[in-house]
């Protein structure tokens, strides 16, 4: 029963983990990810489609990305679509090809976008510690129902504070990858 609530906690602290760094990819570091555009929506007959299914999105180098539209009446509508997009981002289309040029960041900006990484780790550290939280409730119920003992709860209890200082450790890598990357870039 405590290995199931260790395992859980596991499997949730993880799945935390990767939304943090989805959160994160998205933050533009001036090097072109074709990540950079996933979060944008083309109307599409009448509907928000993702750019993801309507384009193919390749860096073409360090500071230009290249969306290939699959079909060409919509260029227009990708266009706008980038353009409006809280992104900051200035597409020029080249017949099928739609030209996303990165503008160089500037150190504020640098800055700005360091607070906004060091903002959302913070949201993975607290979701982290939440599902701890659930777990080391889930085992104090245990103990109260008379299932486990009290040195069963602190072991179990002991166990999963570990697994959140790995998981938070991990936390603070990712930010220090990401910082490093805003800054070097």
């Amino acid at each position: 029963m405590i290995n199931e609530i260790k395992k859980d906690t596991q499997e949730r602290m993880e799945k935390s983990l990767e939304a943090l760094k989805g959160h994160i990819s998205k933050i533009r570091t001036g090097r072109a990810q074709p990540s950079l555009l996933d979060a944008i929506q083309v109307e599409y007959y009448g509907s928000a489609t993702p750019l993801r299914q309507l384009a193919n999105v390749v860096a073409e180098d360090a500071r230009t990305l290249a969306v290939t539209v699959f079909d060409r009446s919509l260029i227009s509508a990708v266009e706008k679509a980038i353009l409006t997009s809280d992104l900051g981002l200035n597409p020029s289309s080249a017949g099928t090809t739609i030209r996303v040029p990165l503008p160089p960041l500037t150190e504020e900006r640098r800055r700005d976008l360091i607070k906004i990484v060091k903002g959302e780790g913070e949201q993975g550290k607290v979701s982290i510690r939440n599902i701890r939280r659930d777990a080391n409730d889930k085992i104090k119920t245990l103990e109260k129902e008379k299932q486990i003992s009290e040195n069963d709860e602190r072991k179990a209890q002991d166990d999963i504070q570990k697994i959140t200082d790995i998981y938070i450790k991990k936390v603070d890598e990712i930010l220090a990858d990401k910082e490093k990357e805003l800054m070097d870039f």
